[in-house]
């Protein structure tokens, strides 16, 4: 198991919070142009002997009712790919959303495009993980992403914040209980049902004991996602996730 940090598309929270990790998770926003406005040398020197992953545009859908316009996703995710391969990148997260996710004729075509671009990254020796984010307007329910992801043979980064989000600790549950074997990443951060998010861990009401309950045996990798440059924050929340499966960072 190894633990890192997201630090969305910032050089400068990469910089600052990566030190002590085994990688970063570095956002490639839709306000980056990859690769022309994205410091390459920096960010290679940022991540000195840390491994990489990427986290992929979030506000672009996977799939919509248009054939053209999905099409066009996917060439978008493959030239991502491609700069994330080049650069090293082991895994790429994808957020699991399409147009209407309570459109059930829309799945198939979910499906095809999650195969599609899992295939993309298969090519250029990047894991695509695709992310539960069903708490959100157009992300698809745990359930669906499920059973999609069974279907198309993708791995998942599931986050159990967002799950906890979408259905409490139940739904954490019941996720690691009958897709765990899916999960090659997770995303860890601590929530309240108030809204509160991506809080350092211990801080809200996520229930570690189950995802380490259900998710025994895991060797994945752990992206810390808590909205803070406090080293210490984070290292704690690192320490605490270890502690959900018996192990230490």
């Amino acid at each position: 198991m190894e633990f890192g940090v997201t630090v969305g598309d910032s050089l400068d929270r990469l910089e600052a919070t990566a030190a002590g990790f085994a990688f970063a998770e570095f956002g490639l926003s839709e306000a980056l142009d990859i690769p022309e406005s994205l410091d390459d040398e920096r960010l290679d020197a940022a991540l000195s002997d840390r491994d990489l992953v990427v986290h992929l545009p979030f506000k672009q859908d996977v799939a919509t009712p248009v054939a053209e316009i999905n099409d066009a996703i996917v060439a978008y995710q493959e030239r991502l790919l491609e700069w994330a391969s080049d650069r090293g990148a082991r895994k790429a997260v994808l957020h699991a959303t399409v147009r209407d996710p309570y459109d059930t004729g829309l799945r198939e075509t979910a499906a095809e495009q999650l195969s599609r671009i899992v295939a993309a990254g298969e090519a250029r020796g990047v894991e695509v993980v695709v992310e539960n984010v069903g708490h959100q307007r157009h992300g698809l329910q745990l359930s669906v992403l499920g059973e999609l992801a069974e279907d198309v043979g993708a791995s998942v980064c599931f986050d159990v914040g967002h799950a906890y989000m979408e259905a409490g600790n139940d739904g954490i549950k019941r996720f690691c209980k009958y897709h765990g074997d899916l999960v090659s990443h997770l995303h860890v951060h601590d929530v309240r049902g108030r809204g509160d998010t991506h809080m350092p861990l211990g801080a809200g009401e996520v229930d570690g004991d189950v995802v380490g309950q259900y998710l025994d045996g895991f060797d994945g990798t752990v992206a810390v996602e808590v909205f803070t440059d406090d080293v210490a924050l984070l290292h704690d929340s690192a320490d605490r996730a270890a502690a959900w499966f018996g192990e230490t960072t």
